[in-house]
């Protein structure tokens, strides 16, 4: 039997129950264009509790009008079989809510004769997945414009490595498009041997936890695509979205920061060695007497042996083999203070090692001493023997040695007590210090603490560029220096600097990917 419309009730009893179960919008439709059933939650998304009481012109009144002529033709087409099967989607107003997204799947009913006579219609609710799908477009959109405009490189990577993102200031940092390294492994960035290492770096890293590098960032080396090697200053940051796990890396090319520093270190290399060669023709006069005096007493050891050769020169033998070994001793005094003299002008290469403090302030002290004799000066020495080795540039550090033995005895000049000391002592397992006290006239209080500062000086002659080129040396060594005044006169400066085992460890460590 079949109703006013040709279509047969009895067809559509076995979709009661289905209909009864299905969560979305499912509705059968006459060649009218009107709903005859619909799923039980269809009625309640549009608010009725029975097909009865349906809006008129239910479901093509449900459409928003500028989907509505889309809609109608969609049915039309499905009933005279020249419509497309393929999903679209409409926007569908609810009564007292606010309009949805759709999508709309139709599929046409035939009867027995393989005429349509009815179309099974589905409205998806996909308000939801288009808002998602939106923001993710948004975020991607934003994402690109930071990759294309972010000054930092950037490249982002999970898990197993692989590159997502790679920002137009890596493309430039490393060569690569952005094509040519999406999807491959980030160690190809890598110079050896850390390529091989990287992918043990992230697994030790998510089955420990141990933090080396995430959110402290440090020194490490890239490699371009043409195999070029350079610094950069690498920031690693962790983030997770659901249950994977993402690493962004910052990074900033140190070439040219290199570049400038090791020009840097050049012109500090220069002026220092201009403070020495100064420093020496403040000495010259005190260094003319000091080596004077061997020369002097070469040339009468070598005169008196001379006599007795012309003598009884048997007869005065051991006193003659005696001048000649006074001579020779001279001589190497002579010599001593000339070679020292040379290598403190010398120039040269800054040559860190681990070398004696005990040496280097002997050896210092043979230039910082000169002429303090003279002046009434009495100097004392104290070496603590847990003071060890310094990792250092020899003639850096007796230059700062010199600079603070000079400053002292020009000081003490007018003092009634001029003492000198020095000593060098074990701070901890890592430092040890060089204190250089006097019982000169003081720190000037019209300098204070500006007493390290290029130019400050209240001497009458002289740039006030010493103690500041002391304070460049020590801290380039990794160190500290300051000065201390006392309080019935004087100054002692303090000098720090790390004990060669421990800097000689770092040196050892490199750079390091590790997560």
């Amino acid at each position: 039997m079949r109703d006013t419309n040709g279509f047969d009730p009895n067809r559509t009893s076995h979709l009661e129950s289905v209909l009864s179960r299905l969560p979305n919008i499912v509705m059968i439709v006459d060649r009218d264009l009107q709903a005859i059933n619909c799923s039980l939650a269809g009625l309640h998304m549009l608010g009725v509790s029975s097909i009865a009481e349906l809006p008129k012109g239910a479901p093509a009144s449900c459409v928003a009008p500028s989907h509505r002529s889309l809609f109608r033709e969609s049915l039309e087409g499905m009933f005279d079989k020249t419509g497309s099967a393929e999903p679209f989607e409409l926007l569908l107003e609810l009564p007292g809510k606010p309009a949805i997204r759709v999508e709309c799947t139709l599929a046409p009913l035939a009867n027995a004769q393989d005429e349509i006579d009815a179309i099974l219609l589905s409205f998806q609710d996909v308000t939801s997945l288009r808002t998602a799908e939106n923001k993710l477009a948004q975020a991607n959109s934003l994402l690109q414009s930071i990759l294309t405009t972010i000054p930092d490189a950037m490249v982002v990577i999970d898990e197993a490595g692989l590159v997502s993102s790679f920002s137009a200031t890596a493309e430039k940092m490393f060569g690569y498009e952005q094509e040519e390294i999406i999807g491959r492994n980030v160690k190809i960035l890598m110079p050896m041997p850390y390529r091989d290492a990287h992918d043990n770096y992230i697994s030790t890293y998510i089955r420990t936890g141990e933090k080396r590098i995430i959110g402290i960032g440090r020194t490490v080396v890239g490699c371009k695509k043409d195999g070029t090697n350079f610094p950069l200053q690498l920031e690693v940051g962790e983030a997770r979205i659901g249950d994977e796990r993402y690493f962004t890396g910052f990074m900033v090319d140190l070439t040219e920061k290199k570049q400038t520093e090791a020009e840097m270190q050049a012109l500090q290399a220069d002026l220092a060695h201009a403070s020495r060669l100064s420093a020496v023709g403040t000495l010259a006069s005190s260094l003319a007497h000091e080596i004077n005096q061997p020369l002097t007493a070469i040339a009468n050891y070598l005169s008196a042996a001379r006599d007795m050769m012309d003598s009884d020169l048997e007869g005065n033998r051991e006193y003659f083999l005696e001048a000649l070994q006074e001579s020779v001793t001279e001589s190497l005094r002579a010599g001593t203070i000339v070679r020292r003299l040379r290598e403190f002008v010398s120039r040269g290469e800054i040559n860190r090692q681990a070398l004696s403090i005990a040496q280097i302030v002997e050896d210092a002290t043979v230039l910082g001493m000169i002429g303090a004799q003279e002046k009434g000066i009495e100097c004392s020495i104290e070496i603590d023997v847990n003071s060890n080795h310094v990792f250092v540039d020899r003639v850096q550090i007796q230059q700062v040695m010199v600079n603070l033995m000079r400053n002292a005895i020009e000081a003490m000049a007018a003092s009634e007590e001029k003492k000198l000391h020095i000593g060098v002592r074990s701070l901890d397992a890592h430092w040890i210090e060089i204190a250089v006290s006097d019982t000169g006239s003081g720190i000037d209080q019209e300098l204070g603490e500006r007493i390290f500062d290029p130019f400050a000086s209240t001497k009458g002659e002289g740039m006030g560029l010493g103690l500041s080129i002391c304070r460049t040396i020590i801290e380039a060594h990794g160190g500290t220096i300051r000065a201390e005044a006392h309080a019935g006169g004087g100054t002692t400066f303090r000098i720090t600097l790390e004990k060669a085992g421990r800097i000689e460890e770092e040196a050892a460590e490199g750079p390091d990917y590790d997560q």
